[in-house]
């Protein structure tokens, strides 16, 4: 039986395999059906992880040095699919793709999300070279450049008001001429001299050459008129689909509580609802969804299994 058994190989599922093992956990399984990594592992360069500022490395190497040091401390590695988690009594089973099961103590779910696509034309083409999904992670390249952000919740205007610092105009592009962000954050966008709002109106297309995106089309959906907006980039925030499909049952019930969007719901330990089960990384609710933090996440769970699992000795 395993002490731990951790879902997903991202920073989370890495940092927390690093720290259960190393305080003493003997028998912990990482089950990541791909390489681990994570979503890191496709960006082309790392400038804002604390103490790393190599900028010839790319998130694959970056992530490599993590693998090597995680699994130094007896971490194992299953690439096996799983497709849920069933608790028994005090025992939880993690059933893989092939049906077949693993008991294990404690459960670490970092299984992530995904940004939602738009679908515009040229985004899966240009991304990473001009279209992007976080604003922390690649605002800095467009500083005193136009940009346009994509979206009308509270995360779109967040990210345009962190934007509006760096980038010379944001152009906010919305489908309604009313938000679902929170009033008090609209209004903050509303002061900002250099944030402009375009109403009414969806992404076309995003158009450009080897150099990354040139121009984004803007086609407003009452009219049918087309403009074009000549910035550099394009910030996409139209959701994440949350990858919470382990902690559902085979009747499609949430095996711990989640909120409306299915993030799952922990305490500032990463407990979740289910004793035992924990959930690290951009899985949770208010993940800043930063490389870091995910780590941060990692570290917090395995420190709180160790103790459970000295709890139930």
């Amino acid at each position: 039986m395993l002490d731990c058994a951790i879902i997903g190989g991202g920073p989370a599922g890495l940092t927390a395999g690093l720290y259960t093992t190393r305080g003493g956990l003997e028998n912990v399984v990482m089950f990541e059906s791909g390489m681990p990594g994570g979503q890191i592992t496709q960006s082309s360069e790392i400038e804002n992880y604390p103490g790393f500022f190599d900028h010839t490395k790319t998130g694959m190497d970056f992530m490599d040095t993590w693998q090597k040091q995680c699994f130094s401390f007896g971490l194992k590695h299953e690439m096996k699919k799983v497709q849920r988690v069933i608790k028994s009594g005090d025992i939880f089973e993690i059933v893989l793709e092939d049906d077949s099961k693993v008991e294990a103590k404690s459960v670490i779910v970092c299984t992530g999300s995904v940004p939602k696509r738009a679908g515009f034309k040229g985004e899966d083409e240009f991304f990473g070279k001009g279209v992007s999904t976080c604003a922390t992670c690649d605002g800095f390249f467009y500083k005193d450049k136009p940009v346009t952000v994509l979206g009308g919740g509270d995360t779109a205007l967040e990210e345009a008001l962190y934007l509006s610092n760096i980038a010379s105009d944001v152009y906010v592009v919305h489908r309604r001429d009313t938000f679902r962000a929170a009033p008090s954050t609209v209004q903050r966008a509303k002061e900002k001299a250099n944030i402009h709002f375009v109403l009414d109106s969806v992404v076309e297309e995003v158009n450009g050459d080897m150099m990354g995106v040139s121009s984004v089309v803007i086609k407003n959906i009452k009219t049918n008129e087309l403009q074009t907006l000549q910035t550099p980039g394009i910030f996409v925030f139209v959701g994440h689909d949350v990858n919470n499909s382990v902690l559902k049952d085979e009747d499609g019930n949430f095996i711990c509580e989640v909120n409306d969007w299915g993030q799952v719901v922990v305490d500032l330990s990463m407990k979740t609802s289910l004793n035992g089960l924990y959930a690290a990384g951009d899985l949770r609710v208010e993940a800043p969804k930063q490389v870091v933090c995910a780590s941060g996440d990692g570290a917090t769970a395995a420190l709180q299994v160790i103790s459970y699992i000295q709890e139930q000795a």
